[in-house]
C-alpha cells in the first residue's frame, strides 16, 4: 500500500477510490432499474446511470489533468453498501416495500459520493487545482440533485404505498386470528349449552 504523506497523496488516493465507486455503480444501477416497480423510480435510476457514466468521464479528465494513470482503487465502502442493499432488497417480497428499500440503499450510496466529492473538491482548491475542483463541483451538485429526487419519489408515493402494504398484511394476519377466536367462542357456548341440558335432564 502506498504511503500517504501529503494532501496531494490523499487527493490522488481519493480520486482512485471514487473512480472505482462510480464503476461499481454502473453495474448496480441497471439492476435497481430493472427491479423498480414505480415508473418514476425506474426512470430516476436510468437517468442516474447516464449521469454516473458522465461522472466517470469527468474523473478520467481529472486523471489526465493531474498526470495520473487512469486506474481505480477498490472502493470497499461502496462494495459493502451495494452488497448490504442487495441483501435487504432480496428479502423484500412486496413490490412497494422493495421500492422503498431500493431508495434507501441508493441514497446511502449517494451520501457516500456526496461526502467524497465534497472532500476532494476542497482539497483540490487548497492545492490550487481549480479546474479539477470545478469538475468535482459539477459532479457534487448532480449527486445532490439525484439524492433529492429520490427523496421526493419516496415522500410523494413509495413510502406511503409501502406503509399501506404493511397494514394490509397485518389485517390479513389478524383476520385468521379473529376467525379462530370466534370459532372458539361458539364452541365454548355450545359446550356450555350441552352441559346445562345434561344437568336439567
Amino acid at each position: 500500500m502506498a504511503t500517504l504523506d501529503s494532501l496531494s497523496d490523499l487527493l490522488q488516493d481519493e480520486i482512485k477510490d471514487i473512480y472505482d465507486a462510480e464503476k461499481q455503480l454502473t453495474k448496480a444501477l441497471p439492476k435497481l432499474a430493472k427491479k423498480a416497480t414505480a415508473p418514476e423510480l425506474r426512470e430516476a435510476f436510468e437517468e442516474h446511470l447516464q449521469q454516473t457514466e458522465e461522472h466517470i468521464a469527468r474523473l478520467e479528465q481529472v486523471f489526465d489533468q493531474m498526470g495520473m494513470p487512469v486506474r481505480g482503487k477498490k472502493c470497499e465502502a461502496m462494495q459493502h453498501l451495494i452488497a448490504e442493499g442487495n441483501d435487504m432488497i432480496g428479502e423484500a417480497e412486496d413490490d412497494a416495500t422493495r421500492d422503498a428499500l431500493m431508495i434507501a440503499a441508493a441514497q446511502k450510496c449517494e451520501h457516500y459520493e456526496i461526502a467524497s466529492y465534497g472532500t476532494i473538491r476542497v482539497w483540490a482548491n487548497l492545492l490550487g487545482k481549480t479546474e479539477v475542483a470545478t469538475l468535482f463541483e459539477d459532479t457534487l451538485e448532480e449527486e445532490k440533485e439525484a439524492d433529492q429526487k429520490l427523496t421526493q419519489i419516496a415522500e410523494s408515493c413509495v413510502n406511503q404505498q409501502a406503509a399501506e402494504s404493511g397494514e394490509g398484511e397485518e389485517e390479513e394476519e389478524e383476520r385468521p386470528r379473529q376467525v379462530r377466536a370466534a370459532s372458539r367462542g361458539r364452541q365454548g357456548a355450545a359446550d356450555r349449552g350441552r352441559s346445562r341440558s345434561r344437568q336439567l335432564a
